[in-house]
């Protein structure tokens, strides 16, 4: 099963893309999706939305993964947040996908084996999960972590069935 895992941003929404045979997990690809800051709110989802409906047409994912949202000291950045989350989501649904939502904690505690985990530990455990991945940077590496949280939790409740 190949699944799509999304660090959503409105400037930078990261994106990692594994495939998950039983437990064995593989790197397919990965990158960041970057909007204009310059650009007026609507125009910036917009473009967001285009790109992940071209990425998401473009590799096929049978299921997506969307870390949920965290909330920032600043309310306006928690919103701007919220808005890219929702067209991640919007993306993903509209493409028939399954999407499952992880908090960050459960993301750091699935790749790294606690909630607490620094972004360092958490890219370090990625590259040793995904042997010889090249990370397009940290936003990247954050959506393939939940990937690998999406796909860990498919399994258990596989077992569990």
């Amino acid at each position: 099963m190949i699944l799509l895992g999304l660090d959503p941003g409105l400037g930078t929404t990261g994106w990692g893309l594994i495939r998950a045979e039983g437990n064995r997990l593989s790197h397919l690809a990965n990158g960041q999706l970057k909007t204009d800051a310059k650009a007026p709110l609507p125009r910036r989802l917009a473009h967001l939305d285009a790109m992940l409906a071209a990425l998401i047409a473009d590799h096929a994912p049978q299921a997506a993964a969307v870390e949920e949202v965290f909330v920032n000291s600043n309310p306006q950045t928690t919103l701007k947040l919220a808005h890219a989350r929702g067209v991640a989501i919007a993306a993903a649904a509209r493409a028939g996908l399954d999407v499952g939502e992880y908090a960050p904690r459960l993301v750091k505690k699935a790749v790294v084996g606690t909630g607490t985990a620094e972004k360092a530990q958490v890219h370090a455990m990625v590259s040793r999960l995904l042997p010889g991945v090249k990370i397009a940077g940290a936003d990247a590496a954050d959506a393939l972590a939940v990937a690998i949280c999406h796909a860990h939790h498919l399994a258990s409740a596989r077992a569990l069935r």
